[in-house]
């Protein structure tokens, strides 16, 4: 088995949304291809993989740089047995790279490496979650996992929504529990904003909040202050990512959970959160992404470093909000996983094979990530592979 092509497209996020740093408006997701000789049906069996929602594109590194690499190396360093594996791929991928500077380069190679996995739980006849749970020596057997909507975007004006129009629809969808974006109005306008959700979450330990970096730490600290009093679910990037000196001093002054590393791009960031950042065994939640931080190769050792540091899986939370991911949390057995309902499409959100039922989820068992099974997904997934 080989592979015969790698193809790519860059796919543009429908909707005006913001947090408190950046608009959505021109966000793009690199959707990747990886075309393999066995034929089935008609047609090359096929992985599917992107990068995730939040950052842009990456077509340069993935044309210019992966995809010559892995179609040059030779088909058979690439298998272990008659499958791809995702570690071989990975390595070829990455011929040549300097260590460090992970940025687009890690989401470029997160989208391909994923689409190993897609590709290899296909072939199997599976869903992507038995694959990984497999090569993580976990049960297959998958369960309802905890899920919560991420949303309190500020819209633009005119836009005809509010806050609370945007969470009780996400109520109705079967979802319990919420987050909502702060550090992008006033103190007292997110505050009143803060309410209204509790309004509709009925208590603080169903709702986050989520500031994207804005905050220095004086700011951080100020309106620590002012939420404690909630007993909100988390807070989230409170400043920089990278910021590990203000991390570490949010953790040691705010009593509640504190939340990051969706802007974490590879075992080493995440090996310098824990020893710089503050972060608390059994109290803070971590969120890397793996479409963002190399793939899975990459996250399962970011996994086995949480755990070796006494963090348990159950305060892994990845970012995404999307039918990869919650795959990964299924087959890892990880604490539970974010949706982005209604925004960021075609990629956010789960296919209506995988609803939410009192604030829980569980992914389908079509073959793979099962991402044809989303109809605005798929279309982009066939207007690529014409």
């Amino acid at each position: 088995m080989k592979i015969t092509d790698i193809l790519t497209s860059s796919v543009k996020l429908e909707g005006a949304i913001s947090n408190a740093v950046v608009s959505f408006d021109d966000h793009d997701v690199s959707l990747v291809a990886l075309v393999s000789d066995v034929v089935r049906n008609g047609r090359p069996v096929t992985g599917i993989g992107f990068n995730s929602i939040g950052r842009y594109a990456q077509r340069g590194i993935l044309m210019d740089r992966i995809r010559p690499r892995v179609l040059a190396a030779p088909p058979e360093s690439l298998l272990t047995g008659d499958r791809l594996d995702p570690a071989k791929v990975h390595a070829a991928a990455m011929k040549n790279e300097k260590p460090g500077g992970h940025g687009d380069r890690a989401s470029a190679v997160g989208a391909l490496e994923l689409a190993v996995w897609d590709l290899n739980a296909k072939l199997n006849d599976r869903p992507a979650y038995a694959e990984i749970a497999q090569a993580a020596g976990r049960p297959v057997e998958v369960t309802a996992a905890p899920v919560y909507a991420a949303g309190g975007y500020y819209y633009p004006p005119g836009a005809g929504k509010t806050l609370k129009d945007e969470l009780q629809g996400y109520r109705d969808l079967g979802f319990d529990a919420f987050k909502m974006k702060v550090g992008g109005a006033s103190e007292t306008e997110d505050l009143k904003r803060i309410e209204q959700a509790l309004d509709l979450a009925g208590t603080g330990a169903r709702l986050a909040v989520d500031a994207n970096g804005r905050f220095s730490l004086p700011e951080g600290l100020a309106f620590g202050r002012r939420i404690e009093g909630y007993g909100l679910r988390w807070y989230e990037e409170i400043g920089d990512p990278l910021d590990y000196a203000t991390n570490q001093a949010m953790a040691h002054h705010y009593a509640g959970a504190i939340a990051t590393g969706e802007n974490l791009f590879s075992l080493q960031d995440v090996r310098n959160l824990l020893n710089y950042g503050g972060m608390r065994p059994g109290r803070d939640i971590l969120q890397m992404d793996a479409g963002l931080s190399y793939g899975l190769t990459e996250y399962l050792k970011i996994i086995d470093l949480l755990e070796s540091r006494g963090f348990d899986r159950a305060q892994v939370f990845p970012h995404g909000g999307h039918l990869i991911n919650l795959h990964i949390v299924a087959g890892l057995g990880l604490g539970g996983c974010e949706a982005y309902p209604g925004v960021f499409r075609p990629f956010g959100g789960y296919s209506d094979t995988c609803p939410v039922t009192d604030g829980t989820v569980r992914p389908s068992d079509a073959p793979g990530f099962g991402l044809e099974e989303k109809p605005d997904l798929a279309a982009a997934i066939a207007r690529l592979l014409d």
